[in-house]
């Protein structure tokens, strides 16, 4: 199974709706490591590395979120993984 990372950016309905809260449980529950965090310009930012395969069901449900998010777009920009990370948190 290959490692990898992957530097994410959702828009759309996803500050005030607990994107971030809920991307952190997600993420937890994939056995996922990094971050996500709020921008000023109403994105959210996500660094994930982990699985393949779960960095995968990850994005995928970062295209949904949840209930009362509302995403209208997402880019994905592979990186080469770090394994700086011990869990996946958020900032602030």
């Amino acid at each position: 199974m290959a490692f990898v990372r992957m530097h994410i950016y959702v828009s759309g309905r996803v500050h005030g709706v607990f994107y971030r809260s809920n991307t952190r449980r997600k993420a937890v529950e994939l056995g996922l490591t990094g971050w996500v965090r709020n921008l000023h310009d109403g994105r959210v930012e996500i660094v994930v590395e982990g699985a393949e395969d779960q960095v995968d069901r990850l994005i995928q449900w970062c295209r949904i979120g949840p209930p009362s998010a509302r995403v209208t777009g997402i880019e994905v920009m592979n990186e080469s993984p770090t394994g700086e990370f011990k869990t996946f948190r958020v900032k602030f």
